[in-house]
């Protein structure tokens, strides 16, 4: 018998769904508004720049700058007691949005850049950053 939790899984609704199936596809998608072209992420109903409905979908780059980090060192689910500690990255991507993931490498420092990959995992996959170059 297998003892072992499994991670949360995500489950798409209609307004999420091109987002989970871009990380599918190893993209980050992103929300551009079609009236003003405000990029947004997370996945949202209304621009918050301009309260239209009307998006379009685009494949952001990956690419950004480290705003923050943290180390985690208390899992937020049973699943992940194995994992820690970890570093978490808030990455102000080029786009404009901003963007949290796992951190690949050594002690990160803000204003650095960086470059995300999905990395495949039983469930998913989780969006790693790295020193860019």
């Amino acid at each position: 018998m297998n003892d072992a939790l499994a991670k949360p899984v995500a489950v798409p609704s209609a307004l999420s769904g091109p987002y989970w199936e871009g990380i599918a596809a190893g993209q980050l998608m992103l929300q551009c508004c079609a009236a003003c072209g405000h990029y947004r992420h997370y996945p949202r109903l209304l621009c918050d720049r301009c309260y239209s409905d009307a998006v379009d979908w685009i494949a952001a780059s990956r690419r950004g700058r480290i705003h923050s980090w943290t180390v985690a060192h208390h899992p937020y689910h049973p699943a992940f007691v194995s994992e820690v500690p970890y570093t978490l990255v808030v990455v102000d991507l080029e786009e404009g949005p901003r963007a949290l993931g796992r951190w690949q490498g050594d002690t990160p420092c803000i204003g650095l850049a960086v470059h995300g990959e999905f990395v495949a995992r039983e469930g998913g996959a989780d969006l790693v950053f790295s020193r860019a170059g």
